[in-house]
């Protein structure tokens, strides 16, 4: 008896329970960016997945329903950890994918700049690198211009992924 009233009670108790609210779509009002991402990978085959952080960012605001153009958008890329490797022309086979993607991106305006000290570092010259390639000074002073300029900073992390989605989720 005790066991049917509680049965009862628990389906007495759920019909006056709210349904389960599901999320909601929310669409940000975004502006154009200003953004300069800070590349400093420890390897320099995490490049194409940096890049990913720049698709990231412009794909949404190039589609509906904000439709901005390319030319309405600053970014700007330091280079100056191991993938300046990348950049380099004598290296363009190996890093092709990574390549053609900034070849890309920089048709569409975005600066990828490299740090001239990481530059003479790896014994780069000017000469040295592809021609959508622009040598700053210094990529730390770089990064506080564009900051000083009014851009967000974006770090990308690019960590090594030892455990698949399907397993956590």
């Amino acid at each position: 008896m005790k066991s049917i009233l509680t049965l009862l009670t628990l389906l007495w108790l759920g019909m006056f329970a709210p349904a389960q609210a599901a999320g909601k779509w929310v669409t940000t009002p975004y502006a154009p960016a200003k953004v300069v991402f800070e590349f400093y990978l420890d390897n320099p085959q995490k490049i194409n997945n940096a890049l990913y952080w720049v698709r990231s960012l412009m794909a949404p605001l190039l589609d509906a329903p904000y439709n901005y153009s390319p030319e309405d958008l600053k970014i700007v890329v330091v280079i100056h950890g191991t993938e300046i490797v990348t950049v380099a022309k004598k290296n363009e086979a190996k890093y092709k994918e990574a390549v053609d993607r900034m070849r890309y991106y920089a048709d569409l305006g975005v600066s990828f700049r490299v740090c001239g000290l990481a530059a003479e570092d790896y014994g780069y010259a000017l000469r040295d690198f592809q021609d959508f390639i622009e040598v700053v000074p210094n990529a730390i002073t770089e990064l506080a211009h564009w900051q000083q300029q009014g851009h967000a900073l974006i770090v990308p992390q690019v960590l090594d992924k030892t455990i698949d989605i399907e397993s956590i989720r």
